[in-house]
């Protein structure tokens, strides 16, 4: 059993993202670094001031989705990963790693990362550093439009690293803590799987419309909470820089919501701290604990719904041809997803074309 540490303060980091679309190889390297020593400085400088402000000391930083790179565009599979994608042990892990170890916290982000069991391919990974630099948890997104999966080669992928690969949890002083992608947060399966893992906090890095009203993942944010009982540190990008797209159209209102579904703070537009607030471990695993109508773990009847979940909608091993991995393309997601339309159909749920 490792040592907590509770309360702590967690920061859900709203950064700008610079996009490295428009730049040669050299250059796109170049700027992840700037990127990577512009994190720094915001991380050091927000947890000098919260510990001066609130006496607070802060042991989780969550930074958002594409805050190394953008996404890409129309960007091919090895000119992605040519151009910005991050090899495990590379230069930018031990940067990020160096940032942890200096500010004494805990480091999670999110990026485009290559594999040499799977060079023809990247995946998209949330990582966790811990305060010793060391990476203790890697998630690779497992659901996404047009980016390759775990799932588009599952097979294989099992054969490296197992199931447990799939749903990682770390056991550490602040908690069991899982990560989620950007807009899994809109599929409930995963949070699950991750709370029935043990997570007790979810770091979910993001970049998605920033809007004072509902959005989809503002609702989805706050009922994986509620009902998985479990804190979401959720951190925007402060908009996108270097790129033909509206900048600030993924900008701002970063979350920490509790494990009642209760958002504890929350961030206004631009680059901001302002996401912050104490983690109760102890608390949350006191309620977690108690026999009651709101424990929405305990009252989990899984084995009803097994069957359900036993069909198939999604193919697994889409890029899996003749054992050999073949390059995504963009038209390849989209007639993979035209198969599952068509699975629909078939179960139900969509009446046959006429």
């Amino acid at each position: 059993m490792t040592n907590l540490e509770s309360p702590f303060s967690a920061v859900a980091l709203q950064v700008r993202c610079r996009a490295v679309n428009q730049c040669d190889d050299e250059a796109a390297r170049l700027r992840m670094l700037e990127s990577i020593a512009h994190c720094e400085g915001q991380i050091l400088s927000t947890k000098s001031f919260i510990k001066t402000f609130s006496g607070d000391d802060v042991r989780l930083v969550v930074l958002p989705e594409y805050f190394l790179t953008s996404f890409p565009v129309k960007e091919s599979a090895a000119e992605w990963i040519s151009k910005c994608c991050v090899e495990p042990d590379g230069a930018e892990y031990e940067a990020l790693s160096k940032i942890a170890e200096k500010a004494a916290i805990y480091l999670s982000g999110n990026l485009y990362e290559t594999d040499s069991n799977f060079p023809e391919l990247y995946f998209q990974t949330s990582f966790v550093i811990d305060d010793k630099g060391d990476v203790i948890l890697r998630y690779r997104r497992l659901i996404s439009m047009f980016a390759p999966t775990p799932h588009d080669l599952l097979s294989n992928y099992l054969d490296v690293y197992g199931e447990d690969a799939l749903f990682p949890v770390a056991d550490t002083p602040l908690g069991r803590l899982a990560c989620i992608a950007s807009e899994e947060i809109l599929y409930p399966e995963i949070a699950r799987t991750l709370a029935l893992k043990g997570a007790e906090v979810i770091c979910h890095s993001s970049s998605e419309v920033g809007s004072p009203l509902m959005t989809p993942k503002n609702i989805a944010k706050q009922a994986r909470a509620y009902e998985n009982m479990v804190y979401i540190i959720s951190s925007n990008s402060a908009g996108i820089g270097d790129i033909p797209f509206p900048a600030e159209s993924t900008d701002g209102h970063s979350q920490v919501v509790d494990y009642k579904g209760r958002v504890l703070a929350e961030a206004g537009p631009g680059e901001s701290m302002c996401g912050n607030a104490e983690i109760d471990i102890i608390a949350q695993r006191r309620v977690r604990a108690k026999p009651a109508m709101t424990n929405m773990l305990a009252r989990q009847r899984l084995d009803l719904f097994s069957s359900t979940y036993a069909k198939t909608i999604y193919p697994r091993n889409s890029l899996l041809d003749k054992e050999a991995l073949n390059a995504p393309s963009r038209d390849h997601f989209l007639s993979t997803q035209r198969i599952a339309i068509q699975h629909l159909r078939e179960l139900g749920v969509l009446p046959e074309e006429e």
